[in-house]
Order: structure tokens, then sequence, then C-alpha cells
């Protein structure tokens, strides 16, 4: 699965994963990070997603990645964001008053230049969104730019992998230890079983969903 994948699917439109509204979980407990104001919070492949409106209006400094210039210009349209962006190494930004940047470029290809100081990580649908052989690379991208004593708000499914081929892929409460265990204290904050399988509606019908929440904490 590589960037092509993506960008065909913002072409095509085909774009199941975004929601149309914010993020419950984002709203009732993204408190719980206690991270202060003005803190600059990345969201990695972000999509168009409405998530970054709610933390801007709450005072971070959202600082969003995305590879497709679709998603960007959509975003832009959608909230009547008026400007022009400006070319950066392997992409471009488009800059909302001080509260949003939107980074269109390869994720993996950002770097610490990019984005300024990052204090928190809002992961909704970007480590679910890559296959086994991507998660590793993209666990320590995002670690390395993150502050030390940083938070990583993280979402995540869990299914049976052999009843659907993803994305959104199953990451299991194990495989999430794996990946940031070294270097995060890990507490999961909610686990659910989802009766709404809209989002997954490939699946065979009453496959069991477990969605679970996780802080993150580096060390």
């Amino acid at each position: 699965m590589n960037a092509e994948f993506w960008i065909e699917r913002w072409n095509q439109h085909q774009i199941g994963f975004h929601q149309k509204e914010i993020n419950s979980y984002l709203t009732s407990m993204w408190s719980q990070t206690n991270l202060p104001i003005d803190s600059g919070i990345l969201v990695p492949l972000c999509g168009k997603s409405l998530d970054m409106l709610w933390l801007a209006d709450q005072k971070y400094r959202v600082v969003g990645i995305e590879l497709s210039e679709v998603a960007a210009s959509e975003f832009c349209a959608e909230n009547s964001f008026l400007t022009t962006p400006q070319s950066i190494e392997g992409g471009y930004l488009w800059k909302f008053n001080s509260a949003i940047s939107f980074i269109c470029k390869d994720f993996f290809k950002v770097t610490a230049a990019d984005t300024g100081k990052i204090n928190g990580v809002y992961d909704r649908a970007a480590l679910v969104a890559l296959p086994p052989e991507m998660r590793k690379t993209y666990a320590s991208h995002v670690t390395s730019l993150l502050e030390k004593g940083g938070k990583i708000f993280l979402v995540t499914f869990e299914y049976s992998q052999d009843k659907m081929k993803g994305p959104p892929f199953s990451v299991t409460k194990d495989e999430v230890s794996q990946l940031y265990g070294h270097d995060f204290i890990i507490d999961e904050i909610t686990k659910v079983e989802l009766k709404d399988q809209s989002r997954l509606a490939a699946l065979p019908e009453n496959e069991k969903i477990l969605e679970r929440v996780y802080i993150l904490e580096k060390k």
C-alpha cells in the first residue's frame, strides 16, 4: 500500500474513512492528555478532518500532514480558508492564521523543521490506515517528531483481520505495546464494542469489533 493508493482514493473520492462530525472520543477524552494550550499538536494522515478545527478551537497549534492535494484543497474550500500555499521541500504548506498549518507532503519525509515543536499527536485514523509492514516505520517517525513528555491520543480498531482486508486495519493492544512500549507509558482509557458496523461495512454481519483509545506519554 503506497502513496499512489491514497492519492487515487482521494482523486476518486473514495473516502469512507472521512467523518462528517467531530470525533466523540476527542471531545470527551482529549482533556485527559492534560496538554496545555498553545501546545503543538500533530495530526498525521489528516485528510480534511474536522477534528483539526476542534483542536484549534481549544487554543492548540495544529499541524496536519496529508499526502493528497485534493484533501488539502477541499479542507480549504469547505472551511472558507482563503489562502495561498507556500512551497516547501517536498510539498506545500497552507497556514490558517496561527492556529492550523496544513502540510501537503509524504508523512515519512516530514521533519521537525516542517512541523515546529510538537507536544501532542492526535491519531484517529493514521496507524489503522497502514498495513503491518509500514507501522513500525510510522511509529518510529511519530516518536522522533514528538517532544519528551509529549502525548499521543491513539484510536484503534480490533477485529478478525482474516475477515476483511482493510484499511482500516486491525491493530491489537499487543501490537500497540510492541510499537510504542519502549519509548512510551501506555494507558488504555476506554474500550468499546461497536454496534454500528458502518465504518467497517466489509466485515461479515455481527463480526465483533473493538475500538480502543489510548493515551501514550513519551518517556
